[in-house]
């Protein structure tokens, strides 16, 4: 199977729909690189055609808030089967944020009201999905169904930090969605860590005294170095 680079966000299902691979699932997730909150991860199958052609759809990172509820709305509205998974910050403890985030696809894939033929993850492989897939570099950027799981997940994922933020208004978490900013740090070293926070992460261990003050340490003992990156929400 050979997709162009011309080929457009609907490049890879096009293709895999040619191969006779049907229906193709995207899966993408929310919240790896924050140090509180829960994971989130999303799964949507899409159409083929223009029942499955979003308006607007891109990658949930490059969309304005506003933008991603829109494209949102129609995801749910349009898609064959969708799902959302939400891993809290006491697992994703308990697991690790890389086994956390590989088992929140897996369950995503799983609920599922449609067994897909096919998965396109973004990034990386995920084994145990039960199917074949495909890992897309940059798949939220270039593949249309692991876009709009990637809208999916964020979406959910942002709506559950504003939720925490009414039980937690100290930390604004309706601001930064739990990652790591300087008015977040400024609030952990003010009040120290909340029940969400998770506490692998080293400045949230900071805060609660159970790890020495040094400039030589990262911020987080997560997915990434020292400070979150747009890549990481």
């Amino acid at each position: 199977m050979t997709v162009r680079r011309d080929a457009g966000i609907y490049g890879y299902e096009r293709a895999l729909r040619r191969a006779g691979l049907e229906p193709i699932a995207g899966v993408d997730e929310a919240g790896r690189g924050a140090c509180a909150g829960p994971l989130v991860a999303g799964a949507v199958i899409l159409p083929p055609g223009k029942a499955g052609t979003v308006p607007g759809l891109a990658d949930s990172k490059l969309l304005t808030e506003a933008a991603r509820e829109r494209v949102y709305a129609q995801v749910v509205k349009r898609a064959l089967a969708w799902s959302v998974v939400v891993i809290d910050n006491e697992e994703c403890d308990r697991l690790g944020m890389h086994v956390a985030n590989l088992e929140a696809l897996r369950r995503a894939v799983a609920r599922l009201g449609t067994r897909p033929s096919y998965v396109l993850t973004d990034g990386f492989p995920v084994d145990g999905l039960g199917v074949p897939g495909l890992a897309v570099w940059k798949g939220d950027r270039v593949a249309a169904c692991i876009a709009a799981a990637s809208v999916v997940a964020k979406v959910t994922r942002d709506r559950l930090m504003v939720d925490l933020h009414d039980q937690w208004p100290h930390y604004d978490f309706r601001t930064h969605k739990g990652y790591i900013t300087a008015d977040h740090e400024a609030a952990l070293a003010r009040h120290g860590p909340c029940p969400v926070h998770r506490m692998r992460f080293v400045n949230v261990r900071r805060a609660a005294g159970l790890e020495p003050v040094g400039a030589e340490e990262v911020a987080s003992l997560g997915p990434g170095p020292g400070s979150t990156t747009e890549e990481d929400r």
